[in-house]
């Protein structure tokens, strides 16, 4: 080939290169302009659980007293007496603080601020319904506990107990008698049916990175991984208890105020890492929010509506 011929081919080769370059580099520009639209949950108006919120308990199964303790004292922990609160104020953060989050909905959308209040407590040993539940079962026996207008019951099932759609859709859910003004939630024990997936991140996940798992701070990863649900479908429920209250997407598959930060529970979370959380020394317990009678418990981030971002306690 000739010398002129290899010229010319050459300066073709550069034209092209330059031509590449430059698609690239206006490319690269591009994306770098390019900003996802914040994610923004929106009032749709309707009902919220303000005011005083008395919440029922129905231990479906054989709980222990000690299990049944790290349950109550989340809910104490939540509006705590002022003798409580100013002990806590020596030890934040605090489960109240993260409840301030869902209170500044409530404010947002000016309804009044909502007051927890543990109110009485059943325990269903005998399993009425068996120990395999569908869903409509559960509604059947939160009315069993409690039917009284403006109230939350909430269902817990041990770790014996199938509910339909466990392990498979959900790890607990919420749902709402309209007429009543009333909801439910339902959460169960997942230590020995999914705890990769409902313990997460005191167990193994089924799925993703196999680090060692978290410390569970009270020392039970079933319970502590139910307090977790607890806490999500707890931010959901006051905030969207009827389907028109707070959320983003549709109402049948809705994402609310702790369900839009999954897996988010300290600074630096990404998929597979819980995030920079605090580490009780004694125990190795792994948390982020301190409980009434020194309890401490791992919370989940809550979609700050000021920031559109996913706030965390640490």
């Amino acid at each position: 080939m000739g010398c002129s011929k290899i010229l010319s081919l050459l300066a073709s080769f550069l034209v092209l290169l330059s031509c590449c370059n430059s698609c690239l580099g206006s490319a690269r520009k591009l994306t770098s302009l390019y900003k996802p639209p914040q994610m923004v949950l929106k009032y749709h108006n309707g009902k919220l659980l303000e005011g005083n919120l008395p919440v029922s308990i129905l231990w479906y199964g054989k709980f222990t007293p000690a299990q049944k303790s790290i349950v109550s004292d989340f809910f104490l922990s939540l509006n705590p007496s002022s003798k409580s609160l100013h002990s806590l104020k020596k030890t934040t953060p605090s489960v109240s603080q993260w409840w301030g989050n869902v209170q500044t909905y409530m404010k947002n959308a000016q309804k009044k601020q909502t007051h927890v209040i543990l109110s009485k407590q059943t325990t269903d040993e005998n399993y009425s319904m068996g120990k395999t539940v569908t869903r409509a079962q559960i509604s059947e026996l939160s009315q069993r506990v409690n039917s009284k207008t403006g109230t939350i019951t909430l269902v817990l099932t041990d770790k014996d107990v199938t509910v339909e759609g466990m392990c498979m859709s959900s790890c607990g859910f919420h749902g709402s008698n309209k007429m009543k003004n009333s909801a439910f939630i339902w959460v169960g024990n997942s230590v020995t049916q999914c705890p990769g997936q409902c313990a997460w991140p005191f167990h193994q996940p089924i799925y993703g990175p196999q680090d060692k798992p978290l410390g569970a701070p009270n020392g039970d990863v079933g319970l502590d991984g139910m307090i977790i649900n607890i806490a999500t479908l707890l931010s959901g429920t006051v905030t969207n208890p009827f389907g028109n209250g707070y959320f983003q997407g549709t109402a049948d598959a809705p994402l609310e105020v702790s369900s839009a930060c999954p897996g988010v529970y300290g600074k630096g979370a990404y998929p597979g890492y819980a995030g920079n959380l605090l580490k009780d020394t004694a125990t190795g317990g792994s948390y982020n929010a301190h409980g009434v009678n020194g309890r401490k418990y791992l919370l989940p981030a809550l979609f700050n509506p000021s920031t559109s971002e996913c706030s965390t306690l640490v």
